[in-house]
């Protein structure tokens, strides 16, 4: 077998669902063998990493990234993966479905939170499954150099990931795969071995609208941008502060959502018919699935801490989580 189709075995049996490769060729990795390939197709991967950087800068130029800081710093690593890992040459995408079959409570009373949240920290997960896959990698090639990120990393992951065949990015800028929907989480191993890259996925969304009509906050501006400072998930997550610091058009539009938001995939036609998850890590809890607003709202930080001990939830803290449950149920008293 070839070194590429040994890795996507070993991906599979390391329990991804998902897998696939994409060429890497930046200034910083272009070699002779890069030079004798076909002209049109180095020139359509410049392009691909132009049209990623034009896009970055022009969303990050419109303030779309709010708070998140980290997203300017060195933004060019984020579309040359040279800069990350010096002569890379590929990008394994791996991805691990975690829909369940499971329904969010929504009588009254009860927030919402975000699904791939429902169980156990999806990072722990993939970081010990992809230093697995880097190590068979070593073993394969012993000088190669390689690095991994599960969401972690200066890495546009969901651009590399329509480059390998996982999915194309819709409207709602999340990655959607024809066989699991938008339900799959990312990782993925940049290496410097040269592996046999998968076709690009093509975009299947055709006139479909639906996620942007979904959308509680109009956070998706236009097809494929999304302004993150009205997203409910980065208003719940990621903006620090007390309520203030959330205008109250956009505290209306997150009705019951104390930790993300799944608006704009609960519609897409391609996540109706996707399968559930086999994956025990992603089964929810009772204070994911259905969690009670008066009950968080009681929690101290030391509870707080002991319950979301192994939940993404912790990212939110604990003023930030009690800040949202305050939000709905304020949301949830009659006008």
């Amino acid at each position: 077998m070839s070194v590429t189709t040994t890795i996507k075995q070993e991906a599979r049996a390391l329990g991804f669902d998902v897998v696939g490769i994409a060429h890497v060729c930046s200034e910083g990795t272009r070699s002779a063998a890069d030079d004798q390939k076909n002209t049109s197709l180095l020139n359509s991967e410049t392009a691909v990493s132009q049209r990623l950087f034009d896009r970055l800068t022009e969303w990050l130029r419109r303030g779309y990234h709010g708070t998140m800081g980290w997203l300017e710093r060195d933004s060019n690593k984020r579309t040359d993966p040279g800069l990350v890992l010096p002569g890379c040459r590929s990008i394994i995408s791996l991805g691990v479905n975690y829909l369940t079959e499971h329904r969010a409570n929504e009588q009254p009373g009860y927030g919402r939170i975000a699904r791939y949240a429902w169980g156990r920290d999806y990072h722990k997960l993939f970081d010990s499954r992809l230093k697995q896959l880097e190590l068979l990698i070593h073993r394969l090639a012993p000088d190669a150099s390689t690095r991994s990120y599960s969401d972690t990393g200066p890495i546009v992951e969901k651009a590399w990931a329509e480059r390998a065949g996982l999915g194309w990015i819709g409207k709602h800028s999340n990655l959607v795969s024809a066989e699991y929907g938008s339900w799959l989480l990312l990782g993925e191993i940049l290496t410097t071995v040269v592996l046999d890259p998968d076709e690009p996925a093509t975009d299947l969304c055709g006139s479909c609208t639906l996620c942007i009509q979904a959308c509680p906050t109009g956070a998706i501006t236009e097809p494929y941008v999304v302004d993150a400072t009205r997203c409910v998930s980065y208003l719940t997550i990621e903006l620090r502060g007390d309520d203030s610091t959330i205008p109250h058009e956009l505290q209306t539009g997150m009705g019951n959502k104390i930790f993300g938001c799944d608006d704009c995939l609960d519609v897409c036609p391609f996540n109706l018919r996707a399968e559930p998850t086999q994956e025990s890590s992603f089964q929810p809890s009772n204070w994911s699935l259905s969690p009670d607003l008066n009950e968080l709202a009681k929690l101290d930080e030391t509870t707080f801490s002991m319950v979301f001990r192994q939940s993404p939830i912790r990212r939110a803290k604990h003023q930030g989580l009690l800040r949202n449950v305050a939000i709905a149920q304020r949301n949830l008293k009659p006008a």
